[in-house]
């Protein structure tokens, strides 16, 4: 079975689970268009590579995500390297990008099993869009990707009701960065960590056990 196939029949099975006014704007097949809860103006998701990207359109959309995160969590070019390299998920409203998630591949380790990791970065929309499902709807689809490619999902966020109603759960036990001397621990982000089950996911994973990620450049989480 293809990546696409399994893509479409974890879609399936994801959407089973959920209430049916969640699945409402979100049973449509992969590049459909969707009406919006303003009525008029016209959605659609866009799922493509960072390869398939423009110059132009990766322009945009740094600078959607440096409007979107200011202040303490300003977007960097640390995180904006973190975000590239796997899938975006676009929310386009009458051709512009509105809101946008990426999955990028990393591996986590737990229990002492090394686990093929969907990691979501860079979640944004814009100010004005706020408020309208566009980030939900793109988690949605980040979550059947993960389910179809990945042994676990994981991201780091404070937003805990957010994505808790998505599906995801806190990781509870304490969290690390395996380096080429070990692993260090990373307590400022232990409980900062929540993670995607899937059909792969092991059946005894422990989530109170210690979680570890590799390292990488700025943040490692």
């Amino acid at each position: 079975m293809g990546s696409e196939e399994r893509y479409e029949e974890a879609k399936d099975r994801y959407l089973s689970r959920e209430p049916e006014r969640l699945r409402r704007d979100a049973d449509d097949p992969l590049h459909r268009r969707s009406e919006l809860h303003d009525r008029d103006a016209r959605q659609s998701v866009r799922v493509v590579e960072t390869s398939q990207l423009s110059p132009d359109e990766l322009t945009s959309l740094r600078t959607l995500l440096d409007e979107a995160w200011v202040g303490e969590e300003a977007f960097d070019e640390t995180d904006w390297q973190h975000a590239l390299g796997g899938t975006h998920f676009l929310m386009e409203v009458e051709g512009t990008v509105r809101s946008h998630v990426s999955v990028v591949e990393r591996v986590l380790e737990a229990g002492g099993r090394a686990m093929g990791t969907g990691f979501v970065e860079a979640v944004a929309t814009r100010r004005e869009d706020r408020g309208n499902g566009h980030a939900s709807r793109l988690i949605r689809e980040a979550n059947t990707l993960i389910d179809a490619r990945y042994e676990l999902g994981a991201l780091g966020t404070g937003l805990f009701r957010f994505y808790g109603r998505l599906g995801w759960e806190p990781w509870r036990g304490p969290t690390g960065v395996r380096t080429g001397a070990g692993v260090d621990r990373t307590p400022d982000e232990d409980g900062f960590i929540m993670v995607l089950r899937t059909s792969r996911t092991p059946s005894d994973l422990d989530l109170g056990a210690l979680l570890t990620c590799d390292w990488r450049p700025g943040d490692v989480w």
